[in-house]
């Protein structure tokens, strides 16, 4: 059995999905300026060192997100059925 993937840009199902996982928006710091947040990420608990991602607000990460043109692709469940965390931003 194959694990399952699915790419979405629909906001609700994105934060939805993360928050489902325990996860946060997050950017990566020192990547931004002023007025961008930067590299995008996503704070999952035991993840990225702390001093490495900066928790950022949802509102600010799907601009982010829309200005890019980029698409939310996450695994629905590992190869063996476990639940995943796997995700990655992709050009749509």
């Amino acid at each position: 059995m194959g694990s399952s993937t699915r790419i979405t840009t629909d906001h609700d199902e994105i934060r939805r999905w993360v928050e489902e996982h325990g996860g946060k928006p997050a950017a990566v710091k020192g990547t931004g300026s002023e007025d961008d947040p930067g590299i995008l990420r996503i704070d999952f608990p035991g993840g990225a060192a702390e001093e490495e991602l900066e928790q950022i607000d949802w509102d600010e990460w799907f601009r982010k997100f829309d200005d890019s043109g980029l698409g939310f692709l996450y695994q629905l469940e590992k190869a063996g059925g476990e639940d995943s965390t796997f995700f990655k931003l992709v050009k749509r």
